[in-house]
């Protein structure tokens, strides 16, 4: 789920790096970004507070990035601020749903449930255009909704708290989609990681709150899940993202994206035992299907 910064951008005249730097970055940033939730759950604190801690210690880092990037960081007027000011309050509401749930349900659903923001925002563009769904888009309807009931079904026989993680992931997912469409027009404006400092400075007070209204613990006791967490999620994956996503086209990105619920049902088993069935691949494998498909008509 974890694409917040990496919107596509304009192709710019500089020399293309080498093919092979371009794929480790586009490989290498959906690997990190799928560690997050590991982090997440040995983080010390609430969950709801490791995304405070995320968006925090990042920001000294974003701003860096954006200076050395030539992204100017002030000039917003009024009404941009005021739509960049909701979204990051839904970003702080999706990463509070999505943290909430990776504690709940398995990884591999957890990540792959996350990422239905692309989903979302393909059907939000036959919406907005007054068109009906291509034989594609249908089928990629068709898959993502059997295998999300495939996965659903499997997490409600291990047990309802499973279930209810797979729909704060999907809950997540739908805020995901809300806040991309929200920056959508700032994007091109002021680049991406102008604008994650902005939702970092607007959404951390909100994921404090948050955590503090839950009664979570914020202050961690051990430092290294946090840390790791804002290293790998907000920096080395963002920042490998935003570097590869615009020289890639769509449907290359939808499927590098599919990397993410592999490594992190392979962590999920190796490290908290989550065993996968027969079925639950098959879900992972018509939704993942659907996930590359939307971001190759999304485009």
């Amino acid at each position: 789920m974890e694409n917040e910064g990496a919107a596509q951008e304009e192709v710019v005249s500089e020399p293309r790096p080498a093919a092979w730097l371009l794929l480790f970055a586009l490989i290498g940033g959906n690997i990190a970004l799928a560690l997050g939730p590991w982090f997440v759950r040995e983080a010390d604190t609430g969950p709801v507070s490791a995304g405070f801690w995320r968006l925090f210690l990042a920001l000294p880092f974003l701003v860096l990035l954006a200076r050395a990037n030539g992204q100017k960081l002030t000039g917003m007027g009024a009404k941009t601020l005021a739509l960049v000011a909701l979204g990051a309050v839904t970003f702080a509401l999706d990463l509070a749903s999505w943290h909430i749930g990776i504690g709940m349900t398995r990884l591999g659903n957890a990540t792959l449930f996350g990422n239905a923001g692309s989903i979302v925002l393909l059907f939000w563009g036959f919406l907005v255009a007054r068109t009906l769904p291509g034989r594609l888009e249908w089928l990629a309807i068709v898959f993502a909704l059997t295998g999300a009931a495939i996965l659903m079904g499997r997490s409600l026989e291990i047990s309802d708290e499973t279930l209810i993680g797979d729909l704060f992931s999907v809950a997540a997912g739908l805020l995901y989609a809300v806040y991309l469409l929200t920056l959508q027009g700032a994007r091109g404006q002021f680049g991406s990681w102008s604008l994650l400092v902005w939702v970092s400075l607007f959404g951390a007070p909100v994921l404090l709150g948050i955590a503090l209204l839950l009664g979570e613990p914020v202050w961690p006791q051990a430092w290294g899940p946090v840390v790791g967490l804002f290293i790998l999620s907000q920096l080395v994956g963002q920042g490998l993202m935003v570097f590869s996503l615009k020289y890639f086209p769509p449907l290359v990105v939808g499927l590098a994206l599919l990397t993410q619920p592999v490594v992190a049902s392979v962590y999920g088993w190796l490290a908290f035992g989550e065993v996968l069935s027969g079925m639950d691949i098959v879900g992972m494998v018509l939704v993942g299907a659907a996930l590359a498909v939307s971001r190759a008509r999304a485009s």
